[in-house]
């Protein structure tokens, strides 16, 4: 059977953690945790990076930060994981959704300037499967609307726009480093800013917002979600090897290309010009044309024995939002026409051209 994707771990990542293990600093404390936080955020071009558990707290935290009062209004797309929902609305504000590009699955930026009401505080791109938003761009209009811009960079680590890397452009950006992400730490995620008193903000809500000269005494709620030293050893090891990463990505997503391209029943991923597309996963989508959906397309390839995962369902066609109110009687094409026909394949960071040579002859046979 081959998985959709794999961790790829070497000697480096071994040799920190034991280096934790031996002095003993294993939990959110430690010259690892400092030196990830830095290293990662000079690598995507911000001042100040803050590890948290996971990128789910990641984007919690960031809407946070920026303390916004209730019933404000964030623009986001419809086509990304619930994460970017949930976050907005334990905040008190209000998701507002746009649907996707058809080509890149990108933020659709001509919906957004439609959105933007005398409520909307911020714009949160989702920077989709590694190919970036045009933030160039979306920079301006927010500028326009005096808006705040909240990177969802989960996806795109190294991903760049105008020779810009992702998770440096915006006010706020997020990251995840879960285990099929380019760089890994398990589970794991950062916010990246610029801002010195959003960093200090972001530093007390991931640690239940103790304060600095008075410990046990709060004057606002914070969270638990503190990475640990053990994680981010694991996570700088992987930075130093981002580069090999990377290309193995770019090979993948050149293997399949080649192997793909013929066969007019499907879209493929692309890199449009000015961009760098890390294609963090290989989807691809269904054309009208075939009698068949993403689901049975799966069915049919766990089949020939190989194991797939279908693309987002829109924020707009989740039953928890519909309850609260949200998004009812809305309608994002783009978004629910990827949910029907997309999925992805393989595309792990250990998989061999013999794989790809697999995957690929088992898409062939289920169009033939």
């Amino acid at each position: 059977m081959i998985p959709v994707s794999e961790p790829l771990l070497a000697g480096v990542e071994a040799k920190y953690v034991a280096d934790c293990i031996q002095t003993g600093w294993i939990s959110s404390e430690g010259r690892y945790l400092a030196a990830f936080e830095q290293a990662w955020a000079q690598y995507c071009g911000a001042e100040f990076g803050i590890g948290v558990s996971n990128g789910t707290t990641a984007l919690q935290i960031a809407v946070a930060a920026l303390g916004l009062e209730p019933g404000s209004e964030i623009i986001l797309p419809s086509f990304t994981i619930i994460s970017c929902s949930l976050a907005i609305v334990e905040a008190g504000c209000v998701p507002v959704l746009v649907d996707v590009e058809p080509e890149t699955w990108a933020l659709d930026l001509d919906q957004v300037e439609a959105k933007i009401t005398s409520k909307t505080r911020a714009i949160m791109p989702v920077h989709m499967f590694g190919h970036p938003v045009d933030m160039p761009r979306l920079m301006k209009i927010a500028a326009r609307y005096n808006l705040k811009v909240i990177e969802d960079a989960a996806e795109a680590h190294g991903a760049e726009v105008d020779g810009r890397r992702v998770g440096g452009i915006g006010d706020l950006s997020t990251f995840s480093f879960y285990a099929n992400k380019i760089i890994t730490t398990g589970e794991g995620g950062m916010v990246l800013t610029s801002d010195e008193g959003l960093a200090k903000r972001l530093r007390s809500l991931r640690n239940l917002c103790f304060k600095p000269e008075r410990r046990f005494f709060h004057t606002e709620l914070g969270h638990n979600y503190r990475l640990t030293n053990l994680q981010a050893a694991i996570g700088l090891a992987q930075l130093e090897r981002i580069d090999e990463h990377l290309a193995k990505k770019r090979w993948m997503a050149t293997s399949y290309a080649e192997r793909l391209r013929d066969l007019h029943q499907l879209r493929l991923p692309i890199e449009l010009p000015g961009y760098k597309n890390v294609y963090w996963m290989y989807s691809i989508v269904l054309s009208d044309d075939v009698p068949f959906d993403a689901v049975e397309f799966a069915k049919r390839l766990q089949q020939l024995g190989v194991q797939t995962r279908p693309l987002f369902l829109g924020m707009h066609e989740q039953p928890v939002f519909h309850e609260r109110g949200l998004h009812l009687n809305e309608r994002y094409p783009v978004t629910e026409r990827l949910a029907r026909r997309g999925l992805y394949l393989p595309s792990g960071l250990t998989l061999t051209i013999e794989q790809i040579d697999a995957v690929s002859d088992a898409v062939h046979k289920v169009l033939a």
